[in-house]
This record gives C-alpha cells, sequence and structure tokens, in this order.
C-alpha cells in the first residue's frame, strides 16, 4: 500500500472524509476507487458511493477476491445506512464466506452483524437473535462493535428488555468514545432517549395515563388482560393472540376493552366495527357473527357476555381488562415509527421493512408529507424519506416485530 493510499485510509479512519479526498480525487486505481466510494458515503453521495464501489470492485478483478469482498461488504454497509433494505443479501453472505475462508475474521464478523442490523429492522427477531448468539463480537474494532452493541439494544428494546437495552447502550457509548466517533455517538443518544420517553397510554374506564418502556415491559409480565392497540394483539401473560390481520375483531376487542366491565351498546360496536350509521338486522347479525369469534379466539383468556343492550368483556380469572395505546394515535404511525431513526429511508426500504406493498408506504408518505410531518428529497429510485421532526415519544412498541406475534 503506497503513502497516499494510506493516509487516506487513516483519515477516514478519523472520521475525516474530505481528507481522504484530497489525497486520492484524481486516483482511479482500484484502492482509491473504494476509499472514494466510502468518503463519498460519508459526505451523503451515497449514489455515487455505490458507482465507486462496484467499478474499484471490477478493477480488482477476479483473483483479488478479498479486495472485491470487502467492496462489497462496504456497498452493503452503504446500503443499509441509505436504508435501501432490498439489496442482494446474497452478495453479503458470498462476501463474508470469502472473507472468512481468507482469515479476515474482523470483516467476516462485521458482514454479519450487518445481516443481522437488516433483520432487525424488518421485524425477523427470532432470526436476528439466533444470528447474534452464533457470532463472536471480540474481533470487532471499536466502530464495529458499537454497531454490535447498538444491533443488541434495539433488538432488546423491540422485545421490552429495558435493563438489557440500557446495558448494551452503556457498551455502545463507550465503544463509539474509543473510536472517536461524534456521528455513532448521536446514533446511540438517539436510540437511548427511548428509554425515557413515552412509549404507549394505557387506557382504563376513567383513567388514562402514559406509560414508559420498563412500565410497559412491566405491564406485559403481569396477568392482566391487555388489548395491545401498538400491535394489534390481545395479551393475557406468555399467550398472545394476534388480530393485525383481524381488523374487525381487533376493534371489537377495544371497544369492549375500553368500558369493561360495563357493556358496550350494540349500536356502538356496529358504528366502530362496519362504519354503520344506522343499526339494522344484517348489521346485528354480522355482529354476533364477529363476538362469536372473537370469544373463540379468547377462550380462556377472556369472557364476552350478552347483555339487554350490548356486549361486555371480562377477563377468565377476574383481573383488570386494559387497552394499550399509542402515545400519539395516527394511522400512518408505523411508517413514523421507521422514520424516527434519523435515517432517510426509500419507500421500498419502508415496505420491506413494514411487510406493505410499496403503492400502501407511497400513500402513507403522500399523507404524512401534506401534514408536514415528513419531506423527501431526490427523485426516482434516490429519493429518499425523512421526518424533520423526531416524535416525543418512543416508538419501540410501533416497529416491526412480525416473529413476536406470529
Amino acid at each position: 500500500m503506497d503513502s497516499l493510499i494510506s493516509a487516506a485510509a487513516q483519515a477516514l479512519a478519523a472520521g475525516d472524509p474530505l481528507g481522504a479526498l484530497n489525497r486520492v480525487a484524481l486516483r482511479d486505481d482500484p484502492p482509491a476507487l473504494a476509499l472514494r466510494g466510502i468518503a463519498m458515503a460519508r459526505l451523503g453521495d451515497v449514489v455515487r458511493a455505490k458507482a465507486l464501489l462496484r467499478q474499484a470492485a471490477r478493477s480488482f478483478g477476479a483473483k483479488a477476491a478479498v479486495a472485491r469482498a470487502r467492496c462489497a461488504l462496504a456497498e452493503a454497509e452503504i446500503a443499509l445506512a441509505a436504508r435501501d433494505l432490498s439489496w442482494p443479501t446474497k452478495a453479503l453472505a458470498e462476501a463474508r464466506d470469502t472473507l472468512a475462508q481468507h482469515g479476515d475474521r474482523i470483516n467476516a464478523a462485521y458482514a454479519r452483524s450487518l445481516e443481522i442490523r437488516r433483520m432487525v429492522l424488518i421485524g425477523q427477531l427470532d432470526e436476528a437473535e439466533r444470528g447474534l448468539a452464533d457470532l463472536d463480537p471480540s474481533p470487532l474494532l471499536p466502530a464495529a462493535r458499537t454497531i454490535y452493541e447498538l444491533i443488541v439494544a434495539g433488538l432488546a428494546l423491540r422485545r421490552l428488555q429495558t435493563k438489557a437495552a440500557q446495558a448494551a447502550l452503556e457498551r455502545a457509548a463507550r465503544m463509539a468514545r474509543q473510536a472517536h466517533s461524534p456521528e455513532l455517538l448521536v446514533e446511540v443518544e438517539r436510540l437511548a432517549t427511548t428509554l425515557s420517553a413515552p412509549a404507549a397510554r394505557l387506557i382504563q374506564p376513567g383513567r388514562d395515563r402514559r406509560l414508559l418502556l420498563d412500565e410497559v415491559e412491566a405491564l406485559f409480565r403481569s396477568d392482566e388482560l391487555i388489548v395491545d392497540a401498538c400491535r394489534l394483539a390481545v395479551r393475557k401473560g406468555n399467550h398472545v393472540v394476534p388480530l393485525t390481520r383481524r381488523p374487525v375483531l381487533f376493534v371489537l376487542a377495544r371497544q369492549l376493552a375500553e368500558r369493561a366491565p360495563d357493556d358496550v351498546p350494540r349500536s356502538v360496536l356496529i358504528s366502530a366495527a362496519f362504519r354503520g350509521k344506522q343499526a339494522d338486522e344484517s348489521h346485528r347479525a354480522r355482529l354476533r357473527v364477529e363476538i362469536g369469534r372473537l370469544r373463540h379466539l379468547l377462550k380462556g383468556m377472556a369472557e364476552i357476555k350478552a347483555t339487554r343492550d350490548g356486549f361486555a368483556l371480562a377477563s377468565c380469572d377476574g383481573r383488570d381488562v386494559v387497552v394499550l395505546a399509542q402515545p400519539i394515535e395516527d394511522e400512518n404511525a408505523a411508517v413514523l415509527a421507521c422514520l424516527a431513526d434519523g435515517e432517510a429511508w426509500s419507500s421500498s426500504g419502508l415496505a420491506l421493512a413494514l411487510g406493505a406493498s410499496q403503492r400502501t408506504v407511497q400513500r402513507a408518505l403522500d399523507a404524512l408529507a401534506v401534514s408536514g410531518k415528513v419531506q423527501s428529497f431526490g427523485r426516482g429510485r434516490a429519493q429518499r424519506w425523512t421526518c424533520p421532526v423526531v416524535p416525543e415519544f418512543a416508538t419501540s412498541l410501533l416497529l416491526p416485530a412480525w416473529s413476536s406475534l406470529d
């Protein structure tokens, strides 16, 4: 490695991308192209960065397998930072295998950590946990170790393990200081704010108060019957009934829970679940059918009894029934939750993370843009979306976590 390449690499490691560019901006040899690509990524020009890294990989040639794998790793890191979650995971897996075969344990471990971070972002929590269990973080340098601890913290937050998340964030802060990386410190601090921000609202008859994440964790560990409006489920202890794909049943469950143990008139249930202004016999018949389905799903957890005017919900063991709702309810809250991480997301990345169609996500983004809650820059495939004002509440309960409910 010549002196200019070495100096540019040291500048990048010290967080000085402009200094790195000053040394290699006019060079087109493969190492210089790779360093230029990384520097452009640090400066925010993702499109140019990817092009330079791909050009570097081609220039290294087939014999330089390790160098090509490192370029693929850098490109995957850039795609992940840009929340382009549709990049080919197979290419990263192949790069990881190549690095491991040639004894580059540091970059091989980092490649695996990027794979796991993507799993967390798209809600594949079980797979992410298995990946973390198999990953040895000891070879990682301080900057990469910070990313690893952020993954551990993010996973713990989505699992509502607040003590584990706090410990991981403390380790991440130490690693970020060792790496002398202000950007990583900002990311750590941003994630740490979720532990002290309101995460949800607890709703009971005559009572509505905000809860922190640790209070939500304690509630989930209790034996109370919880209608969870953050993740559309009914919970009691370790028993979870997902209603994400049963919106009518969830609306009925929430209506009944908010007034429990009192009954809810049939007209109110019909209006809320079916949007019917006037209840006729067909509406009443459909309500009986849907109540029967809900009663079957909640068997052993709750009882739904018919009254003279409507229906009433009660826990089988007589404990309290509560509703856990979003701090600020918005039909596009899940999109806002993803954007609250401070990164610029593509609509395709949001669709993949939320398990929704890109068209559905685009409609949500357009609606949020009209109200000024999100903003975009770029055009076409380069268009990215950000949240100009970070919500003053924790979004952990609104983030994708399919595996915990499926």
